[in-house]
């Protein structure tokens, strides 16, 4: 839930039904928003006992840009969340790695390069703040780049894959199964939605063609459990989700 809409609409909601929130913190409430108004927020959050985990902003970000002065735009972005981190504490902080093979076209070693650069700067601060990066796929139509990045942080545990079911439906053409063979070990957190294959429709959950109960047998396999969060894009579809969660029996593997 972008923090605008926390803050404008459903705050009230969040805390009435005991809601955990994936919070995304975008360009435009990095803006608005004050470091006060972002802490009283998290306090409230909490002093609800909930749960909380973020999601970075993305619009026109590239971790791995070969141009240095738009990276280092985006890790200036990525730096105004993790300065919000003492005060959300969140299990995970979600980024994108932004890799487009057709955008980085013959200059994938650079992008790779440059990502590590990004995200190594990071990498402490998560450590001692308790939290994960958690790198969630997009565009990519493999996992072959993102394996290569989690790769070169593979003695950290404070980065990890967040794997975005819709986004692995309609933009890979490599196999659920070779996803989970590359990366399952590395799979930390979870985005859960659901589309026909060919757009990001973000449906809920068994209303697309996302093969979810495959999906939970190759995590049980890896014996991994991530942290999940359901990005239904209207309050409908998460009532929605949570019923077809129940019906397709999905609760099973999901647990608390």
């Amino acid at each position: 839930m972008p923090f605008r809409m926390l803050v404008d609409e459903y705050l009230d909601i969040i805390l009435k039904e005991k809601i955990n929130p994936e919070i995304g913190l975008d360009c435009f409430a990095l803006d608005r928003f004050s470091v006060s108004e972002f802490r009283d927020v998290a306090d409230l959050l909490h002093d609800a006992g909930l749960s909380i985990t973020l999601h970075a902003p993305f619009f026109d970000l590239r971790p791995g840009a070969i141009d240095r002065k738009i990276r280092e735009v985006t890790i200036e972005r990525i730096r105004q969340v993790f300065d919000l981190v003492p005060f959300f504490r969140p299990r995970s902080v979600v980024c994108h790695a932004a890799f487009d093979e057709k955008y980085y076209v013959s200059n994938e070693d650079v992008w790779l390069e440059n990502s590590r650069d990004t995200w190594s700067r990071f990498i402490e601060t998560a450590a001692e703040m308790e939290t994960k990066i958690a790198i969630e796929n997009v565009y990519e139509s493999s996992p072959k780049f993102l394996s290569l990045l989690l790769d070169t942080f593979k003695e950290s545990q404070s980065i990890c894959l967040c794997f975005d079911t819709g986004h692995f439906n309609a933009f890979s053409s490599s196999t659920l199964e070779e996803w989970v063979d590359a990366l399952g070990f590395r799979i930390g957190h979870i985005h859960l939605h659901d589309n026909d294959g060919f757009a990001d429709e973000h449906k809920p959950v068994g209303e697309g063609t996302f093969p979810f109960h495959r999906f939970f047998e190759l995590l049980r396999e890896k014996g991994v459990r991530p942290v999940v969060t359901l990005e239904p894009h209207t309050k409908e579809d998460l009532w929605h989700t949570l019923e077809n969660i129940k019906r397709m029996g999905l609760l099973d593997y999901l647990g608390e």
